[in-house]
């Protein structure tokens, strides 16, 4: 007995150099990754902030909001899976590996010591973060519509709202435009619709991002259906894209250039001047003692009788003023003018809408199960680029066809469908949300990337056809 006692001993003693080391090696690791962790974590959350700036799509939803993880949760996972290691005491470490005191009398008995290699030892758990099941079946038995009700209301207050923008952007053109103010043309930097996403900008700094949360205490569908639906078609980036897209067409490289700058300038400070304003008439109203949650009190869309009211609403606006579009388009089509395009466009903005809203549950994802490049709103960007490209496919094909009635579906489909498809108002709330983050270069590389993209495939895809078959 003694000898095995003693044979022991040796093995122990290995034992506690073994479990020392790893402990030391624990806490240097822990040391000097600690300082590492808390950035990483801002950085990230920063990353998802501002790419989630302009919209996040059907994650805004409650049916979502719970049944996903934070962006917290989300950081943290992904450090923990990284193999970052906490500070584990080193008493509670022995006490992992069998051991439970240094006591000198506790070597005089056998002690099984498991061999546990250091690669085993798992990370602290994330559990006592994460909601418990209970609070999580709280919050969704607090919902006053189901997830089908709740997508349907959605996409009504896009499809209202994206026709209400459509309709906006068209009245802006025609008072800017030659036919009457002369401001803005076809020919020269001042783009069609740069008013429009001007505007758009403007009042996104007013109702996507100061008036937001008051907008949202009073319905969540109703702020998804003004930004997202009303600014999001009121605004177009393919529309912008075109046009410097005709200008090279016409040599006007300069004017293409100029364009581009110009339109992103007023664009971006259209946002910064909206919030500013907004901050102003916001504190004007505390000082008058009329507070936003008193006004919005006796309106707020908060049960279920409520909600189905205003779908009612929405489904009678909806049907309006899709019957008095297609009733006006079956009138006006056959002479080719722009009013037949604008019904015709009134029909194909919903889907570019939804398509586009869709689009945004991508923003502040990322690339890949670790989120790669999270500060990149992958939605909005596909979005817009797929739009200007599709818009560039169908300008080449009125080039290619020229008739009236495939001008009148193209230009339809352009002014209607891609312009809600894309969109400024998000691209710039993101743009300036970027600019306002402790990495300002972020903004400008996504611009960047957003229009050389957009340009570069436009000119393969429209300006190089007409260059080598010689269009008009």
């Amino acid at each position: 007995m003694e000898d095995g006692t003693n044979d022991s001993l040796p093995n122990l003693a290995a034992s506690f150099s073994r479990t020392s080391s790893v402990g030391s090696s624990l806490r240097r690791r822990s040391l000097s990754l600690l300082q590492t962790v808390p950035f990483q974590i801002d950085d990230d959350i920063e990353s998802e902030n501002v790419s989630e700036a302009g919209d996040i799509g059907d994650r805004a939803l409650h049916s979502k909001r719970y049944s996903e993880s934070s962006s917290i949760r989300f950081s943290l996972d992904n450090t923990l899976e990284n193999g970052v290691v906490f500070p584990i005491r080193e008493d509670n470490l022995l006490q992992s590996y069998g051991i439970v005191s240094h006591d000198s009398t506790t070597l005089n008995t056998a002690i099984p010591v498991p061999q546990v290699p250091e690669e085993n030892i798992s990370p602290l758990s994330t559990d006592a973060m994460v909601c418990s099941k209970d609070e999580k079946q709280e919050k969704e038995t607090a919902l006053v519509l189901s997830s089908e009700l709740e997508y349907i209301s959605c996409l009504l207050h896009l499809s209202v709202f994206g026709i209400l923008g459509v309709l906006t952007r068209y009245l802006l053109q025609k008072l800017f435009g030659p036919s009457v103010a002369g401001v803005t043309g076809d020919h020269y930097p001042l783009y069609l619709d740069l008013p429009s996403n001007m505007v758009g900008s403007f009042l996104m700094g007013w109702w996507g991002v100061v008036f937001k949360g008051d907008i949202a205490s009073v319905s969540d569908h109703l702020a998804i259906g003004l930004t997202t639906g009303y600014l999001g078609s009121l605004t177009t980036f393919s529309g912008w894209n075109q046009k410097m897209l005709d200008l090279i067409v016409d040599g006007h490289w300069v004017f293409a250039l100029v364009g581009f700058l110009l339109g992103l300038f007023l664009a971006a400070y259209s946002i910064k001047f909206g919030i500013g304003t907004a901050k102003c008439f916001k504190s004007l109203l505390k000082r008058l003692n009329r507070r936003e949650s008193k006004i919005s009190s006796n309106w707020r869309v908060d049960n279920r009788k409520r909600h189905l009211a205003v779908m009612a609403i929405l489904v009678l606006m909806l049907g309006f003023l899709w019957s008095v579009s297609g009733t006006l388009l079956k009138k006006e089509f056959n002479s080719g003018s722009s009013r037949a395009q604008l019904w015709l466009a009134c029909l194909l903005a919903a889907p570019g809408v939804w398509i586009r809203w869709f689009l945004a549950r991508l923003n502040g994802r990322g690339l890949g199960k670790t989120g790669h490049l999270r500060w990149v709103p992958f939605g909005t960007l596909i979005a817009n680029v797929s739009a200007a490209c599709i818009m560039a496919a169908l300008a080449t094909l009125k080039k290619e066809v020229h008739t009236k009635n495939c001008n009148t579906i193209s230009t339809g489909i352009q002014f209607g469908f891609l312009g809600c498809l894309s969109t400024v108002s998000t691209f710039i709330a993101e743009y300036n949300a970027m600019e306002e983050s402790n990495k300002t270069w972020r903004a400008y590389a996504y611009a960047l990337i957003t229009i050389l993209m957009s340009f570069g495939l436009g000119i393969l895809i429209y300006s190089v056809p007409v260059w080598t078959k010689g269009y008009d």
